[in-house]
């Protein structure tokens, strides 16, 4: 499916798995007294680091673990209509086409129910040290397929010290009394731990912080 026809299918919020909400800030309006046109790709960049958190991937981490960094090649933006100061705004992102090593991300902003901004960014997929691009690893695909089909994007895991230590230490110090308790641990479809429960307390990774993955724990 061409950019064009995926962006004509996106256009009300129903049509996106994923929506971000935020607040237009008074810094962000210009003497018009609407939304200043840049500001709209900040709200999308804002909201794709809430997608990757809602798919339990920490972005550094995850990048990090699959041995690359994401570069944008290409923005294309088209505006329907002005937000203005204090306007509440949801942002929706879905994945499109996958290729070789570029990934394109179709983004759409609302008000309500309103079409304000549609965009496609499409990135590359890039060895970190060289920026030069490399194969989209496979899972990273099947990630993106599953978080858009529902699928579980973690799995929760109890056991011993013995069994569970190496990765609760991903997330906490260890303590006198961890080898006579039981632990659970969350890890994402990338083998990260990114939430644990001990001794009746839950820890989080910093990076997902927010994002109510440890709440499922408690």
């Amino acid at each position: 499916m061409s950019i064009a026809s995926e962006l004509e299918n996106a256009t009300h919020p129903s049509h996106f798995r994923f929506k971000h909400r935020l607040r237009v800030r008074w810094a962000e309006v210009d003497m018009q007294k609407i939304v200043f046109n840049p500001h709209y790709l900040m709200y999308v960049d804002t909201a794709i680091a809430e997608l990757w958190r809602c798919m339990a991937l920490p972005y550094e981490a995850s990048l990090a673990a699959l041995g690359g960094d994401l570069f944008v090649k290409k923005t294309t933006i088209q505006y329907h209509a002005s937000a203005v100061y204090d306007d509440i705004l949801d942002v929706g992102l879905r994945y499109g086409r996958v290729g070789n090593s570029s990934i394109e991300m179709i983004a759409c902003i609302f008000k309500g129910n309103a079409l304000l901004v549609s965009a496609t960014l499409i990135y590359v997929f890039a060895n970190p040290h060289t920026k030069t691009s490399i194969t989209v690893p496979s899972i990273l695909r099947d990630i993106f397929l599953a978080y858009e089909q529902g699928q579980a994007m973690v799995q929760v895991e109890e056991g011993t010290w013995a069994t569970m230590g190496k990765a609760v230490l991903s997330l906490r110090p260890e303590n006198p009394a961890d080898a006579n308790t039981r632990h659970t641990v969350m890890q994402n479809r990338l083998g990260l731990s990114i939430a644990a429960k001990s001794q009746g307390e839950v820890f989080e990774m910093d990076l997902m912080q927010g994002a109510g993955w440890g709440e499922l724990l408690r």
